[in-house]
């Protein structure tokens, strides 16, 4: 079974990638929307408790107290970081097996911070969806709460654009239309398969 490693910086279209994958079949592993679920969780409160007791009182994890305990303490996003990512990591191994397990020829895992966390190293290829910088800026602000300084904290955590499209397998350009870039998804599916059965 392939694994597919799928990336992007923030607004380039990596979440829109993800649903059509999933809407050719195929299984998509969504680390962010998991982490979310392990922060609203019981599990994810008894995991952290020890850094975090005042955030975590609640038998879940309040993520505004968190913000504010990591600009008091900025080693602790580093703690956290090492502790969730380790989490995650076997929650995706668990959905390869099962993805493996029900007979799938591929599956997607949907990793923001695929190759900051090394996680290339556990996928046999990796997409890139990337767009020009005004454009993802222009989307970006489009978004509720989102401000200038705000995205440029979140870009200075993420690895540039143009050291992703270096990294990755294949890069998707995703400067136009919804439908554009799924016609482009679809054309890579037919590249991929072939080269998958080569």
């Amino acid at each position: 079974m392939m694994r597919i490693g799928l990336t992007g910086s923030i607004a380039m279209g990596k979440s829109e990638a993800a649903r059509y994958f999933a809407s050719r079949g195929i299984p998509v592993f969504d680390a962010d929307a998991e982490v979310h679920r392990l922060y609203d969780s019981a599990e994810g409160a008894t995991l952290l408790r020890p850094y975090l007791p005042e955030a975590t009182a609640e038998n879940r994890v309040d993520r505004k107290i968190v913000t504010e305990m990591i600009m008091k303490d900025k080693d602790l996003l580093k703690k956290l970081e090492q502790i969730v990512h380790a989490e995650i990591r076997q929650r995706r191994s668990a959905f390869v097996a099962k993805a493996e397990a029900e007979g799938n020829k591929a599956v997607i895992l949907d990793i923001p911070l695929l190759f900051e966390t090394g996680g290339e190293k556990d996928v046999d290829a990796s997409i890139v969806i990337s767009s020009p910088a005004h454009v993802q800026e222009q989307r970006a602000l489009a978004r509720p709460g989102m401000t200038k300084e705000r995205l440029a904290m979140i870009l200075a955590r993420q690895m540039p654009d143009a050291e992703k499209r270096k990294r990755a397998t294949y890069v998707i350009e995703n400067d136009s239309t919804v439908e554009h870039l799924h016609k482009s998804l679809a054309a890579l599916l037919m590249k991929m398969r072939f080269s998958a059965h080569a």
